[in-house]
């Protein structure tokens, strides 16, 4: 796995490239410290992901994120921010982020983050989630005449979970994730899982530990 980290505070660059060659000893990490050189070294060289920091010093804030997917639409780019409130989790989200991780994150949810989105997920915190979610309503999953097994999936879907890892937890062809999965979204009237995120605790439906 080849990894651009983009941050240009030097202890932060080098947390995260520790702890990013901690999850795959064979990771290659390369850090620059601005987006400039972000964009550009994204041009010469092949990466599987990026970490982005919104705080660069030739572009701050989510700019930051719609340059690098402007310029490169196909790299992964997971936000690793300081700031953690929750319009800012799903504004990087619509924009593209396969994922955001606050700064004060401990290492375990870095890495769980990074394997997720790795895999072909979302990683979405769960503070963001809580602070979206309406107040419970006894009975709003069942509003959406769910199967139990798509009830499952929800779950898992809400987790940020890809296809491969559902039909991995429920034991089933991944194939028939990808129909429960499509039945879900349905359900809730949206057509992709951060939708389905924003809907569903809209709904005040929540998500099981």
């Amino acid at each position: 796995m080849r990894i651009l980290v983009v941050d240009d505070h030097p202890l932060m660059a080098e947390a995260l490239g520790m702890a990013m060659r901690a999850l795959d000893r064979e990771a290659q990490v390369e850090t620059v410290d601005h987006l400039g050189a972000a964009v550009a070294r994204a041009s010469e060289a092949s990466f599987d992901l990026c970490l982005l920091d919104l705080g660069l010093p030739d572009c701050a804030g989510l700019e930051a994120l719609e340059r690098m997917r402007a310029s490169h639409p196909a790299l992964p780019v997971v936000v690793v921010s300081g700031a953690d409130d929750a319009a800012s989790v799903y504004r990087a989200l619509d924009l593209g982020a396969m994922g955001y991780i606050p700064k004060t994150s401990p290492r375990d949810v870095l890495l769980g983050a990074v394997r997720l989105v790795a895999s072909g997920g979302i990683y979405v915190p769960v503070q963001a989630l809580k602070a979206r979610e309406a107040p419970a309503r006894p009975g709003a999953a069942s509003e959406l005449k769910l199967s139990e097994r798509q009830a499952e999936v929800l779950q898992l879907l809400l987790k940020g979970l890809p296809n491969k890892l559902i039909a991995r937890k429920l034991d089933i062809a991944e194939n028939t994730a990808k129909i429960h999965v499509s039945a879900v979204l349905r359900a809730l009237g949206v057509a992709t899982r951060t939708q389905a995120l924003i809907a569903a605790s809209r709904l005040g439906i929540r998500i099981d530990a």
